[in-house]
């Protein structure tokens, strides 16, 4: 593996985590943002310092030969104990029941990291090897026990996190389960790392000569297995986001006809402090909503509660469950509701309304929903109800006639 091998996936991983540093430093008390932040970062650093350009740079600069040996290795232990560690505060449960198992597993790879330093400090390794450390000091001692605690630890890490992936995986659906295989999948490439290094190591031990697996073969084998757990741990985030883009959006337009109905009478349009197009879709929502809560406003004297009545038998009697029967019931007086303020251009039965019971309170005019949910279903019956189109059809009816002879 060249030197862009490492340093391509660590720039990834430094854009990354530069695009999520706003939201890292608005939430950092929040524990599972920590653990992604922590480990988006050592991803990085170990790609970096792992690169061989970065290990002869390191050794040059604090002059002891093969000092990046140790800090390597401490920053793969750093990583493993950074991926359990988000593994259990994405699970979630009990908080201290979390923190204690995230107490765990810091302290115990915190005791191998200082173990391959101490083991490093007490080992003779003069020789700067800037790609077969692990088989040139197979037999040096102390050396040799370092390079078996991190390739313990790694597959520790590995196994643990295959446990814990399989286990969550079976209790939950979608994309955070195919999420979770595949970070098992990645963590499961940190077995076949190990078994070749120990097989090049112990080739080693007997006098033979396999440094192959351990120099060309272990590196392309985490690197893989270090791209692919980055794809699951993302990709839950991924759909997620884009998933609840794709609802936000969905609301908005499924609004529509309801806004489009409304847009005529809303009584604040003319001072409503219009939003960008560019805005955030849930901005978007939210202005479409206020409008059409304005427009139920401007309309309350004109609802009719018999049109309603009628409306909600004729979709009950075509078949409508009662959810839908009353969605399409609000629509048809809605429909209605805006015939009549279109034939008072004068607003009298606005004036009249106030004069005898005040304006009316927010919310009275749209009691009968219960939010958006409601309002889609209105929105959608517009577009698509007979009954609706029925009632926006029709001759006026007999308590239109009133309205007419109240006005004139």
């Amino acid at each position: 593996m060249d030197a862009s091998s490492y340093y391509v996936p660590a720039a990834a991983m430094g854009v990354a985590l530069a695009a999520k540093a706003p939201a890292l430093i608005r939430g950092w008390r929040d524990p599972l943002q920590r653990s992604v932040g922590v480990l988006m970062a050592l991803a990085g650093l170990v790609f970096v310092f792992a690169a061989p350009p970065t290990i002869a740079g390191v050794n040059d600069l604090t002059g002891v030969p093969n000092i990046s040996a140790p800090l390597v290795y401490c920053l793969l232990s750093a990583f493993c104990a950074s991926c359990l560690v988000l593994i259990i505060n994405w699970r979630g449960g009990p908080p201290e029941v979390t923190r204690r198992l995230a107490r765990r597993w810091i302290t115990g790879y915190g005791v191998v990291s200082a173990a391959l330093v101490v083991l490093f400090a007490l080992g003779d390794a003069p020789v700067e090897r800037l790609r077969d450390l692990d088989t040139y000091y197979a037999n040096t001692p102390f050396i040799r026990e370092m390079i078996v605690l991190y390739l313990l630890a790694l597959t520790v890490a590995g196994v643990a996190m295959n446990i814990m992936c399989w286990r969550w995986a079976l209790q939950v659906h979608g994309w955070l389960r195919a999420g979770l295989l595949i970070i098992a999948v990645g963590f499961l490439f940190n077995v076949p790392y190990a078994a070749t290094k120990f097989t090049a190591v112990v080739a080693r031990w007997n006098g033979a000569n396999l440094d192959g697996l351990s120099t060309d073969v272990a590196p392309m084998l985490a690197s893989v297995g270090e791209q692919v757990s980055a794809v699951g741990f993302l990709l839950p985030l991924a759909c997620q986001r884009i998933g609840d883009c794709w609802t936000t959006w969905s609301t908005y337009r499924r609004l529509g006809p309801l806004w489009r109905e409304l847009k005529s009478v809303s009584a604040h349009e003319d001072h409503a402090v219009r939003i960008s197009w560019w805005s955030p879709a849930e901005l978007q929502v939210t202005q479409r909503e206020s409008d059409i809560h304005d427009g139920m406003l401007s309309l309350y004297p004109y609802f009719d509660s018999e049109v309603r009545s009628h409306a909600y038998d004729a979709a009950l009697t075509a078949g409508s469950s009662p959810a839908q029967a009353q969605a399409e019931a609000d629509a048809a007086m809605v429909t209605a509701a805006v015939r009549a303020r279109a034939a008072d251009p004068e607003g009298r039965v606005i004036s009249s309304a106030e004069a005898a019971d005040g304006p009316p309170a927010a919310g009275s005019a749209y009691a009968y929903t219960d939010g958006p949910r409601d309002l889609v279903r209105m929105s959608i019956a517009l577009r698509q109800s007979p009954v609706v189109a029925a009632a926006r059809g029709r001759a006026p009816t007999s308590s239109e006639s009133d309205f007419h002879e109240r006005t004139s």
